[in-house]
């Protein structure tokens, strides 16, 4: 449920080793696999709904959350806002700020880094103070991040660091029905709320069960599977912003409780 790799799992890990639960690496070892597991299940369980809503026509909108929906949010046209070289590097270096933020906070008021950070960026996003041309470039430096650097880190923390024997213990009878169930209930309580609140059911269950992928990559797998690449805003919004809300109470939970 925590929105992937990039948005959940490093940050989640991160967050529990602040803690004291453990060295990061064989935390992420222990979720890295759960992660993997929850993204094929989603694209499995949105294949079948998918496969429903061409059987009954009524329950999608074939890419669309809602009848007669209007792009409220304005994401539409992001596609349209042109490529400026200062943007960019404004948008890095908003990033940078964010990070030095939380690892600032956790030096002064032993608060974890990545909770601070997180709320920041989504502060950021709902307040809407940023210009959209900003965001836009954000997405790119995001983009950029998660092809070109998140893969090969992840690879070299599998070579050099991480335990196998974790990576392997992390496949239980009981981490698959967790799994299974947690996506299950995701996208059935998407289907209840969104037929609730006029929206259809097929397509809402496939974006909220982007929430339970790999992140970005995630998206993009569940969309395509299910030719709903139309719902890509809306799972990043589901995947990034949902994603750093859940991993937020999960580090608060587990520092106040543990």
């Amino acid at each position: 449920m925590g929105g992937g790799l990039g948005e959940g799992a490093i940050p989640l890990t991160l967050g529990y080793a602040q803690s004291g639960a453990g060295q990061a690496e064989t935390l992420l070892a222990q979720v890295l696999p759960v992660v993997l597991l929850a993204n094929v299940c989603a694209i499995v369980f949105s294949s079948v709904l998918s496969m429903i809503g061409q059987r009954f026509p009524q329950t999608t909108g074939f890419g669309k959350i809602q009848p007669a929906e209007d792009d409220e949010l304005g994401l539409a046209d992001r596609g349209h806002v042109a490529f400026d070289i200062r943007q960019l590097a404004a948008a890095g270096f908003m990033a940078v700020a964010l990070y030095l933020l939380g690892e600032a906070t956790h030096a002064l008021f032993g608060w974890p880094a990545p909770i601070v950070m997180l709320v920041a960026a989504i502060l950021l996003k709902l307040s809407r103070w940023l210009p959209r041309s900003l965001e836009h470039h954000s997405g790119l430096v995001y983009d950029f991040m998660s092809t070109a650097v998140t893969y090969p880190l992840l690879f070299a923390i599998g070579v050099s660091s991480t335990p196998w024997n974790e990576l392997l213990k992390a496949f239980t009878v009981g981490t698959v029905i967790t799994i299974v169930a947690t996506v299950v209930t995701m996208m059935a309580t998407a289907i209840v709320v969104g037929r609730w609140m006029g929206m259809y059911p097929v397509d809402t269950a496939i974006v909220v069960g982007t929430h339970t992928g790999m992140g970005g990559t995630g998206d993009v797998a569940i969309l395509s599977a299910t030719r709903r690449m139309a719902l890509m805003s809306f799972a990043q919004i589901a995947t990034r912003i949902g994603g750093a809300i859940t991993v937020t109470v999960a580090l608060i939970a587990h520092a106040n409780l543990y």
